[in-house]
């Protein structure tokens, strides 16, 4: 069963081909799985061999292109006709000799469509520079032109039902952020938190189970908490440490991200003092946040609380954020952050990240909020703050393990 009803997926469909028709693309090659996704409802992990869904200005149909043994994934989780899913043979595959962009271009020749302008994913993860060249000498008599974002463009308004996705998503993340500050603790290591996090991102609720997310659960801890994106080692918590976790629910492959900072015991009297100052500044950026207002206007009200403190930030303040496959939830079009003037719409939904990173340490609490019609709302429903754990690993019986 589709995650969404036929008429959403024409709707995406034209909204798209009305991008194409602004940027003089006739035909368009999308390569992102999330795209993909977006468009069709295709999902599958087949990402790792080269695929793609072709809309064309004039047809009705979207085609599916890929791999052989992926043609029956396309028929079950597309609402494509069979007959515009084309799958090319496994010799295809990771071969010296052939390439799949060889196979591709000379279908698109046989359908009339190899002297058009077509639109390709450039800085798509999963469009390689050894493709492009390949469909070059496909289709010689082509007029490339960069394709990159138009679907994305599309995405970053979201409807009703994926709101709905979110939401649950939002749920998953809650509840596997518990788990996963549980299990910090001494005598618990960074791999057996980062476990109880896997553990309760895709056994879900009675309700409803998760996807995996597209970025896995970062876990910088110690001294590295001023490290953004590391993952976890197999170290034990010692008393004292502080730990970042960041992660995110994913339902439907939509995604909720969420950061919080732990301390192992008394926390460090930096994040301490910087903790409200974080706080101050989430709540000045969710009271800027409105239709109307900029991505840049979101940012100017973080950046006017923190100066007052002597504090600057060089990172992006956040992103858009929704449907996403490895290795990335963000969706690559509007930006937090000063130069940013995408104007803010109803159903935009965003990865406030306000983190701080230093020297051998760092803290970050983070928020996924939805524009709504006279504001926003977050998602998440985790406490703002510090969290102090308990020094030691409790037991079943509610006694500590030495």
């Amino acid at each position: 069963m589709l995650p969404f009803d036929i008429q959403e997926y024409q709707e995406r469909l034209q909204k798209t081909k009305h991008r194409m028709m602004e940027n003089d693309i006739e035909v368009l090659l999308i390569t992102d799985p999330a795209n993909m996704n977006y468009l069709t409802g295709y999902d599958a992990w087949s990402f790792y061999v080269h695929q793609m869904v072709v809309i064309i200005i004039d047809e009705p149909q979207p085609l599916w292109i890929g791999r052989y043994l992926d043609a029956s994934g396309a028929r079950l989780k597309t609402w494509i006709y069979d007959d515009n899913i084309i799958p090319y043979p496994d010799y295809y595959v990771h071969s010296k000799v052939y390439h799949p962009m060889t196979f591709i271009g000379e279908i698109l020749t046989q359908i009339g469509q190899g002297n058009r302008n077509i639109g390709v994913e450039m800085d798509s993860y999963y469009f390689s520079a050894r493709a492009y060249v390949k469909l070059q000498q496909a289709l010689p008599n082509a007029v490339f032109k960069d394709g990159d974002l138009i679907v994305n463009a599309v995405r970053i308004v979201k409807s009703d039902q994926e709101i709905e996705y979110m939401k649950k998503a939002a749920v998953l993340g809650d509840q596997a952020m518990h788990h996963g500050i549980e299990n910090i603790r001494i005598g618990s290591r960074e791999c057996d938190a980062a476990a109880h996090i896997y553990y309760n991102l895709i056994s879900g609720t009675e309700e409803f189970g998760g996807d995996y997310s597209s970025i896995v659960p970062l876990l910088p801890s110690g001294k590295n908490t001023g490290i953004p994106h590391l993952t976890w080692t197999d170290r034990p918590f010692e008393d004292g440490d502080s730990t970042i976790i960041e992660l995110a629910g994913c339902y439907n492959r939509y995604h909720v991200p969420l950061a919080r900072t732990v301390t192992i015991g008394n926390p460090d009297e930096r994040l301490h003092q910087l903790t409200p100052i974080v706080q101050e500044g989430i709540a000045a950026v969710l009271d800027r946040a409105k239709p109307g207002a900029t991505c840049g206007d979101m940012e100017e009200a973080w950046r006017t609380t923190i100066s007052k403190y002597g504090i600057e930030k060089e990172a992006r303040l956040g992103y858009s954020v929704g449907l996403g496959y490895p290795p990335d939830w963000g969706e690559h079009t509007a930006s937090i952050r000063r130069d940013d003037q995408t104007v803010l719409e109803p159903n935009m939904t965003f990865h406030l990240i306000p983190a701080l990173w230093f020297d051998q340490y760092g803290i970050e609490i983070s928020e996924t909020l939805r524009i709504t019609e006279t504001g926003c709302k977050t998602f998440s429903k985790y406490p703002r703050e510090l969290i102090v754990q308990h020094p030691f690993l409790l037991n079943q019986h509610g006694g500590e393990i030495s």
